[in-house]
């Protein structure tokens, strides 16, 4: 466990600029975000868990990913004569332990170069880009690569050392033991809603342990780092539409609490939809974005060809992000104008 701790310690000074002994150095290369050193550390039980459950291969395959996110950002910023931004450290993680375990290295790798330039640096760096440049990346690489992204799955290790054994776990057959979306999908059958909790279940890297999702977004909240009011609408449109299809007996639909445990639904939720860059900035847009997204899950998931549908849910609410904060600010100052004509006696 030692080791573990050093090399994730190694990893976190290294990345995100972190530490006293990197401090001076990698200041000159990464700007200070703390809000996304608060996201990584939300992240680290999450990192730690993907290698208990599925081997090393986890941590070398973030690793990977990680050298060109941020060699792909810098020599874009390097044009511009600006540092690093620390969020793609966060951008490189969240891709990550959106893959399954065998995901080929250099398939990870061309998806978090397309993602870093085509969803962040082609829309002018940090701050401005439109889409989670984390899900451009998982997109490209899920529509260019669907092989390994979708049959590729990897045995979850249980017990001690677990996965701290081993360099990665035995593949399993995707036809007859696939994710638990993947097996409702098919034959209607359900994981035990404890395995979902704790996470001892074939899936992506950090899609597995509902548990810890939930706690890295509690401590998120706390830190006020993400946006509760996107969390609480996406679980409303969720379970709400679920809910109303699951009623009326559609096959395609399981019950609300299976569809929000089982997948990337949790995961999406707290660490993608969350974002402060791609997700509306007011109030009231965040809660119609947040419904957007759950409710677009659930469409994708029962009539779509994808078990999942979070990734793409995602992206289709951050095209209409801008329009949602707009139609917010034109309500805003209709009303207001409307209540200054009204204390003037002109009526509107």
């Amino acid at each position: 466990m030692l080791i573990v701790v050093s090399i994730l310690q190694a990893y976190l000074l290294i990345s995100f600029g972190g530490g006293f002994l990197f401090e001076e150095k990698l200041s000159a290369l990464f700007m200070k975000q703390k809000m996304m050193r608060t996201v990584i550390i939300s992240l680290v039980p999450i990192m730690i868990a993907s290698i208990y459950f599925f081997g090393w291969r986890s941590f070398t395959l973030l690793l990977v990913v990680t050298i060109f996110g941020v060699l792909t950002e810098y020599l874009f910023e390097k044009t511009r004569k600006k540092k690093v931004s620390e969020a793609v450290i966060v951008t490189c993680i969240l891709y990550t332990l959106t893959l399954p375990p065998t995901t080929p290295y250099w398939i990870a790798v061309v998806g978090i170069i397309f993602g870093v330039f085509f969803g962040k640096a082609v829309f002018g760096g940090f701050g401005r880009n439109i889409y989670n440049p984390a899900l451009v990346a998982r997109a490209f690489v899920y529509i260019s690569f669907p092989e390994p992204l979708t049959i590729a799955w990897s045995k979850v290790a249980l017990g001690f050392p677990g996965g701290f054994g081993t360099y990665l776990t035995k593949g399993i057959d995707a036809m007859s033991q696939p994710t638990p979306m993947l097996l409702f999908r098919d034959t209607g059958e359900m994981v035990p809603n404890i395995n979902l909790l704790i996470g001892n279940v074939a899936g992506s890297l950090g899609e597995t342990s509902a548990i810890l999702i939930l706690l890295a977004g509690i401590y998120l909240v706390y830190k006020k780092v993400a946006s509760w009011e996107i969390m609480a609408g996406s679980f409303i449109g969720f379970i709400s539409l679920s809910t109303i299809l699951y009623l009326t007996n559609n096959p395609s639909i399981p019950n609300p609490l299976y569809g929000v445990l089982a997948g990337g639904f949790l995961f999406g939720t707290i660490f993608m939809a969350t974002d402060p860059i791609s997700s509306p900035k007011t109030k009231e847009a965040k809660w119609v974005f947040g419904f957007l997204v759950g409710i677009i899950t659930v469409i994708i998931r029962g009539y779509a060809l994808f078990a999942g549908g979070m990734m793409f849910a995602i992206l289709i609410a951050n095209t209409f992000a801008p329009l949602m904060d707009e139609g917010v600010k034109a309500y805003k100052n209709y009303k207001k104008e409307q209540k200054a004509a009204k204390s003037q006696g002109v009526e509107i």
